[in-house]
């Protein structure tokens, strides 16, 4: 029976991984035609489909939306009875249907060409009433769906979703839409963190604990303790000569029976790693990776002590 799953699971990612590299087959013209459209168009697009093309329809407009190009989802039933308002006279319309001569589709697309807004059909069947009539196809033809039936939309809408995303990512570099560009767009999520949070954000609600380096190892530990970064700065005169971590504390422990007597001097680690202030967190998050370490000192233009940053500030914002 093991064997049954996966060779059925193996079966399915062959079959539509055939048609996606096929698709490169099918890309002409059209395509060309269509994305120069869009990037002249002052309006938005508009992206309809019935069915499992309606729920590609969708994932194609937040895509679409998050690469900087302003994309609607209208479904095509309810176009016909009332959302048929939603298109306005500089928006371009998407249409995605697999036959293509759905009784939805058929009655939809007169009513689009009525007020002249160019259709880009993605269609399995580029001889159907959608291919004929829109603007510009796009031909994603598959052979054979998944389904061992071949009922169940699997492979095709498959290749209607790759299909969006090459439209997606050929606007996104003819627009040369940047990293910032996508930080604007996905300010609240991990993607978008990674591109706009500094290590300022991260520190700026940190206490900053910092001991001297005459100070009794007691009260480092006191300091550790209390600012809950599990690390504190070691400082010279006001300049950082070390830091000292809980794993200092204890080598220090195993090391030694008398260190009531030793200073902050004695354990400290010397040149530990740091940032500056203005870095990028995910900066942090590599040095960090790089050197194994779970803190990083935190300084400002002028190498003064500003703080500490830790890795569960960056786990906390969903960086790490």
């Amino acid at each position: 029976m093991n064997n049954d799953i996966l060779s059925i699971a193996k079966k399915t990612i062959e079959l539509e991984s055939n048609a996606i590299a096929n698709l490169t087959n099918l890309i002409d013209s059209n395509f060309e035609n269509a994305i120069k459209c869009i990037l002249k168009s002052k309006g938005r697009v508009i992206i309809t489909g019935i069915g499992k093309s309606a729920t590609i329809a969708t994932k194609i407009v937040a895509t679409l939306n998050s690469t900087g190009t302003p994309a609607i989802f209208m479904h095509a039933a309810d176009a016909i009875h009332g959302d048929l308002g939603i298109i306005q006279n500089n928006d371009v319309v998407i249409c995605i249907s697999k036959s293509g001569n759905t009784p939805e589709i058929k009655v939809l697309i007169p009513l689009i060409k009525r007020n002249n807004n160019p259709i880009i059909a993605i269609t399995g069947n580029k001889d159907s009433f959608l291919g004929t009539q829109a603007t510009y196809t796009l031909n994603t033809f598959v052979e054979k769906e998944a389904c061992p039936n071949n009922l169940a939309p699997t492979t095709s809408t498959t290749a209607q979703l790759v299909m969006g995303d090459a439209i997606a990512v050929t606007l996104l570099e003819l627009n040369q839409f940047t990293s910032k560009d996508f930080a604007k767009y996905h300010p609240g999520g991990a993607l978008g963190k990674k591109l706009y949070l500094r290590v300022s954000d991260l520190v700026e609600n940190n206490e900053a604990p910092k001991v001297n380096i005459d100070t009794s190892v007691k009260n480092a530990l006191l300091e550790i303790s209390n600012k809950r970064l599990g690390a504190t700065a070691v400082l010279d005169n006001n300049k950082l000569a070390g830091i000292i971590t809980d794993g200092d504390i204890r080598r220090m422990l195993n090391k030694s029976d008398d260190f009531l007597s030793l200073t902050s001097l004695d354990i400290m680690s010397k040149n530990p790693k740091k940032i500056d202030i203005n870095a990028m967190a995910i900066e942090a998050m590599d040095v960090m990776e790089t050197n194994n370490i779970s803190q990083l000192i935190v300084v400002d233009k002028q190498d003064n002590y500003k703080g500490i940053v830790h890795i569960h500030d960056l786990i906390k914002e969903g960086i790490f």
